[in-house]
Formats: C-alpha cells, structure tokens, sequence
C-alpha cells in the first residue's frame, strides 16, 4: 500500500494566456514531476508535456521490467536518465518542427522509494521540505540570479525583486545533453515535500509558504488550492504549479500496479 499522499494543482495565472507548464503524479511508481516550458507559439506547452510524458514513460518502464518493488541502487541513475530522455525528447521535437525551434523546459523531478527520496532537476522549478514546522529548498536554481546570490553580491530577498530573475542558466531541450543536479535524501514520517514552478515562489516567499504549511498542511488539497489561490490574488503574473507529497517511511511500490500501468502509457 502506497506510504505516499499526494495533491497537485496546475493553473495559467491571471496575465498569460497558456499554461506552459505540465504536471504528473504516478504514485504506483513514487513519482512527482513539474516542468515550466518555454518557446512561444504555444512551444513551451509542447516542451513541458514532452518532458513529462518522458519522464514518466522511461521510469515506469524501467521499475516495471526491473521488478523493483522497494529501494535500491537504481534511482539515482534512473532519475538522470529520464531527465536526459526528457532533454533528447524537446531537442529532437525542435529540430524537426521549425516553429518550435528555441522551446525548452525547466523540470523538477522527485521519486520516493523506501525511506529515501531521489530528486533532480534542471533550471529553476524546485523542490521544498517541510519537516517539523521548519520549511527549506532543496534545490537550488540554475538561473542568473542565484549566481548573484551564492556570490554575495544579493540577497534572497533582493533577488526576489530583481529584474530578470527567471533567466535560467540551464533547461531541458536547448542542446544535445543536459547536466541535471540529482541528490539522494532520507525522508521521515509526515514530511511534506513542495514542488513548485517559479510561478508560486516568485509571488509567494518562503515564509509565506511556511505558514501555509504550518496553518493547512494536514489536508493537502486546501494547502496547495491556497498557495495557487494568493498567488492569483497577488497578480497571477506567472503560469502557478504545485505538488504536495506528505511521506511515510517505508513506502513500497507494486510491480503488478507498475506493470498495468505500463500498459497504459
């Protein structure tokens, strides 16, 4: 039985026009995925989907003929394959669509697995912990203005107001490979994860998202329909995605659940 409860939400803000970003939850298999696309002309839709759909096909597939029902030595590496298929997946889209050409995506991925949790990720979609009342990222982005903070020269407060904040130093589809950030961690009983696109952290500081987690995270569908609610309510300015997992430890997945649902992606 699944250890793993799981809630996402995705919604196209109030300024843009699309939603370019893409979500999957498959919890036969332990796995959360946000991706944030990018391209116009409805590209960055089609990168975003492209990542997800394979990430999702090429952990399936692999837990699925590999039979690995609990943990192992695995996940790491399969995380960093799928984000590589993902990349291979938006590049080669590009190359033979011409209108597309330049789409890309940021991606966050996280799959749970025994009492640990893998996460990867390219580009500035993150990943949150919440663990006894305290909140910390995870991840850290690939974008410009990280680099300007771990240099000093801002702080986390000021690159939240900063011009140009979402340039990215990194996205799936731009070149042949990618170099994904992937990292293994234990995870404990009523831990909440937070995957997010820079939709939701742009708008929402980290302490905002504390005390939502604080005041609403025993019921995670309220939580994660506030955070996309004050989001919308403070300008929208941005497509807004969000995941929420709360852990047990010991999560165990089915090969017969895993293997249906081979069939069906």
């Amino acid at each position: 039985m699944s250890a793993l409860l799981i809630t996402g939400l995705t919604d196209p803000g109030r300024i843009r026009e699309q939603n370019e970003d893409c979500i999957v939850m498959t919890p036969e298999a332990g796995l959360v995925v946000v991706a944030d696309g990018m391209g116009g002309h409805r590209a960055g839709e089609v990168a975003s989907r492209l990542a997800v759909e394979a990430i999702q096909r090429h952990v399936v597939n692999t837990l699925a003929d590999s039979d690995a029902a609990s943990g192992g030595s695995i996940e790491v590496a399969l995380v960093r394959d799928a984000i590589q298929q993902a990349n291979q997946a938006i590049y080669a889209h590009a190359r033979v669509n011409p209108e597309n050409a330049g789409m890309g995506s940021t991606v966050v991925v996280a799959l749970f697995y025994g009492d640990k949790l893998c996460v990867g990720h390219v580009g500035d979609s993150r990943l949150y912990r919440f663990r006894d009342t305290i909140l910390e990222q995870v991840t850290e982005d690939h974008s410009v203005v990280q680099e300007l903070v771990s240099r000093g020269l801002v702080t986390a407060e000021e690159a939240r107001q900063t011009v140009g904040k979402n340039l990215v130093t990194r996205a799936l589809g731009i070149d042949p490979d990618v170099e994904a950030d992937v990292s293994e961690h234990d995870i404990y009983s009523d831990d909440v994860y937070l995957l997010c696109s820079d939709g939701v952290n742009d708008v929402l500081a980290d302490g905002d998202i504390e005390m939502m987690l604080t005041e609403h995270g025993r019921d995670l569908e309220t939580t994660a329909r506030h955070m996309v609610d004050t989001a919308n309510e403070r300008g929208g300015p941005d497509n807004i995605s969000v995941i929420l997992v709360r852990t047990n430890r010991g999560f165990a997945r089915s090969p017969e659940a895993l293997r249906k649902l081979q069939e069906q992606i």
